[in-house]
């Protein structure tokens, strides 16, 4: 299967965005009182809160960076692809 340039922009995008607003979710997260088992940001221990996000965050970048690879092989075939 061929990604047109729009799809594969689109899929370049949604990566990009990926990289954008997960990161800082996780500096939020890691600042939330819930996340540690005192309820002081970074003492004790990390609660399962931190953990689940963690997961959800670290899946969602795998994710987003597959398709941006996806995005970005689909857009430099476009470009080899000869227009006729």
């Amino acid at each position: 299967m061929v990604l047109s340039r729009g799809w594969s922009l689109f899929l370049v995008g949604v990566g990009v965005w990926t990289w954008v607003i997960w990161p800082r979710f996780a500096v939020a997260i890691w600042n939330d009182p819930r996340a540690w088992s005192t309820g002081t940001v970074a003492e004790g221990d990390p609660t399962s809160f931190l953990w689940v996000h963690a997961l959800l965050i670290a899946a969602s970048l795998a994710i987003g960076t597959t398709v941006g690879v996806l995005g970005v092989r689909g857009w430099l075939t476009a470009r080899r692809r000869p227009t006729a």
